[in-house]
């Protein structure tokens, strides 16, 4: 039985054999690393790095249950892409307009 779903997948039109496959395996390393920056100070954070992989993420998560056959692996790898922009977009955010602890600068009294 493992034999003929490993068979099903390696002859499946958007199998291992196609770029259909690797592309959106090649962009989980983007997903990747921008878990990996979850670490980064929010002031070392980008915008238009964020906006464009928020973007990407949203666009092509729809545009991915339109193609036939469904790539699963390309729809779930631009959700996690969605996922990681808006939550570095969301750090960035709050960093830069609503953060309250600024150091404010000392006023001597006497």
């Amino acid at each position: 039985m493992a034999a003929s779903k490993l068979q099903a997948l390696w002859n499946h039109p958007a199998g291992p054999k196609t770029i259909h496959f690797w592309a959106p395996t090649f962009k989980w390393g983007i997903s990747i690393a921008n878990i990996a920056d979850f670490a980064k100070p929010p002031e070392k954070i980008s915008y238009p790095q964020q906006i464009a992989v928020t973007a990407t993420g949203v666009i092509w998560s729809r545009y991915s249950m339109v193609i036939t056959p469904k790539n699963w692996n390309l729809f779930s790898v631009n959700i996690a892409m969605a996922g990681t922009g808006i939550y570095q977009l969301s750090r960035k955010i709050k960093h830069d307009y609503f953060s309250e602890g600024e150091a404010k600068p000392a006023v001597a009294t006497e």
